[in-house]
């Protein structure tokens, strides 16, 4: 019986040096993540004549993402899905009493990202990869509604800083879109974003 309690106890006490060594050699910013995300969103689009047409909204989506710290340089990899509540209209277009609306929709993001912890717990990290944003638009001149939505690709580019603290994650980050110049009509739709994201790190 003693036997039994002294090597219950001994394997305690390892277990209990152990843990904080194991903590300490954890790398930091290292493995699987998912995070909730809110924010900022102005969508824009450069027009041929007059002022670029654009409106402020709330970001809210999701984000899931690979790192790996290799020797204190981490790179990764991220998927997103994200919505915005931006939406303009305009009245008097071509007819008085007329209106058109044109709305954000989904967001599909996936790209990849590099940094490097700056200060314990702080990594500070740029990030670039292809973007498909979904707009809808209607019309409605008093007789006739028309409505539509098209899919636009692109880049997306940003930059950030993330900390981690025991598996929970916070960032924080600037985000810049383009979708091309549509030699058609002119016109070069773009989008600045600032997001903030909470998560875990598994």
């Amino acid at each position: 019986m003693t036997k039994k309690i002294i090597a219950i106890s001994t394997a305690g006490m390892i277990a209990a040096f152990a843990a904080p060594a194991m903590a300490q050699d954890a790398k930091p910013f290292d493995g699987p993540y998912v995070a909730a995300m809110g924010g900022w969103d102005r969508p824009r689009a450069n027009v041929p004549i007059g002022e670029p047409v654009g409106k402020s909204g709330v970001l809210f989506g999701g984000v899931v993402g690979y790192d790996k710290n290799i020797n204190g340089a981490v790179l990764g990899v991220e998927g997103e899905y994200s919505d915005s509540t931006a939406k303009k209209t305009l009245d008097n277009l071509i007819v008085p009493g007329d209106s058109a609306r044109l709305k954000t929709g989904r967001d599909l993001y996936a790209g990849v990202r590099i940094g490097g912890e700056v200060v314990p717990g702080f990594m500070l990290y740029a990030k670039g990869g292809y973007t498909n944003a979904e707009f809808k638009g209607s019309y409605d001149n008093g007789v006739n509604l028309f409505s539509g939505k098209d899919k636009l690709e692109g880049y997306r580019l940003g930059a950030g800083v993330e900390t981690n603290v025991s598996g929970l994650l916070a960032r924080l980050e600037y985000r810049y879109s383009s979708y091309g110049h549509y030699e058609d009509t002119g016109v070069k739709p773009r989008r600045s974003q600032i997001a903030a994201m909470v998560g875990y790190r598994f």
